[in-house]
C-alpha cells in the first residue's frame, strides 16, 4: 500500500536523512539498500570507500536495485567518514554489537520518532561493512548507536535488511507526526543543533586544554575523551553551547601559557 506523502514533516524528513554505507564489500548490497531506501521514500545515499571499483554501476548493484537505479545514479562516493557527514548535525551508527564507550543506545523506533519531531536535525544513519561492522572510532563520533531488537538467539541481519528496518521506522514516524503546532519547549529557547564538524572541533580543542593543565596525559589518555564524548552525546549540543565550551578551552590554554 502506498501511503500519501502530504505531511510537511514527512517531506522534510526525506530531505534531512542521509544513508551512509562504510566500506561495503558486495555491490549487490548497495543496490539492495538503494531499493530499501526508495520504497520508503528516501534518496540520499553516500558510500565511504567501497571495496570494489565502479560500485554504483556494477551489474550486481544495478540488478539488486530493481527499479531504484535513480538512487544509485544520485549517490556519492567519498574517501572518509568526515566527508560523508558534511552538512549533518546528527549521526546514528547502526550496529548489532554494543560497545563499552558507545554513545546512548536507541532502537530504530526511538530514533525515528526523534528525527520526525526535530526538524532542525540533518541526520545520517551509518551502516558498516558486512563482515566487520563499524570501527569504534566512527561509533564514538556518533550521537547514538542504533541496535535493532532482533531475536537474541540469532540477531544477524543482512545490510539491506537493517537499512529497510530503519527506513521503514523513519517513514512511519514521519507519517504519524501531527500537523498541529508542537508543544512548548520545556527548556524555553532552542538554538540550532551543532554540526558534527563543530562538535569534533570542540572535542579537539577541549583535549588540548586538558593536556595543557595536565588533567590529561597525551601519552596515556586512557578512556577520558571517549567518556567525555559519551557524556556530551547525551545532551544534544547546540552551536552556542559548543562555542561556550570552546571559549572555556581557549581561556584555559591562554592561562596555561602564562
Amino acid at each position: 500500500m502506498n501511503l500519501p506523502e502530504t505531511n510537511t514533516s514527512l517531506a522534510s524528513l526525506f530531505n534531512r536523512l542521509r544513508f551512509i554505507l562504510v566500506e561495503t564489500s558486495r555491490s549487490g548490497n548497495i543496490g539492495a539498500v538503494a531499493r530499501a531506501m526508495k520504497t520508503m521514500g528516501f534518496s540520499e545515499l553516500v558510500l565511504v570507500n567501497p571495496r570494489f571499483p565502479d560500485a554504483l554501476t556494477d551489474p550486481e548493484a544495478v540488478a539488486f536495485a530493481s527499479g531504484a537505479q535513480d538512487i544509485l545514479a544520485g549517490a556519492r562516493i567519498v574517501g572518509s567518514i568526515a566527508e560523508a557527514l558534511e552538512g549533518c548535525n546528527y549521526a546514528a551508527a547502526v550496529s548489532a554489537r554494543l560497545r563499552e564507550f558507545s554513545p546512548p543506545v536507541l532502537a530504530p523506533r526511538a530514533l525515528s520518532n526523534q528525527l520526525a519531531a526535530s526538524t532542525d536535525l540533518h541526520a545520517a544513519v551509518i551502516f558498516g561493512n558486512e563482515r566487520f561492522g563499524l570501527p569504534n572510532e566512527i561509533v564514538e563520533q556518533c550521537n547514538v548507536l542504533i541496535n535493532i531488537p532482533a531475536n537474541p538467539e540469532y540477531s544477524s541481519l543482512n545490510l539491506s535488511q537493517a537499512a529497510q528496518v530503519v527506513a521503514y521506522e523513519c517513514r512511519m514516524a514521519a507519517l504519524e507526526v501531527s500537523d498541529a503546532a508542537p508543544a512548548a519547549n520545556p527548556i524555553g529557547f532552542h538554538g540550532d543543533a551543532a554540526s558534527l564538524a563543530q562538535v569534533d572541533g570542540m572535542y579537539a580543542h577541549l583535549e588540548q586544554a586538558l593536556v595543557a593543565i595536565d588533567f590529561l596525559d597525551a601519552d596515556n589518555p586512557k578512556k577520558l575523551m571517549p567518556r567525555l564524548k559519551r557524556l556530551f552525546s547525551r545532551t544534544g549540543l547546540e552551536t552556542e553551547e559548543v562555542n561556550i565550551l570552546r571559549g572555556i578551552a581557549r581561556h584555559i590554554l591562554a592561562v596555561a601559557k602564562k
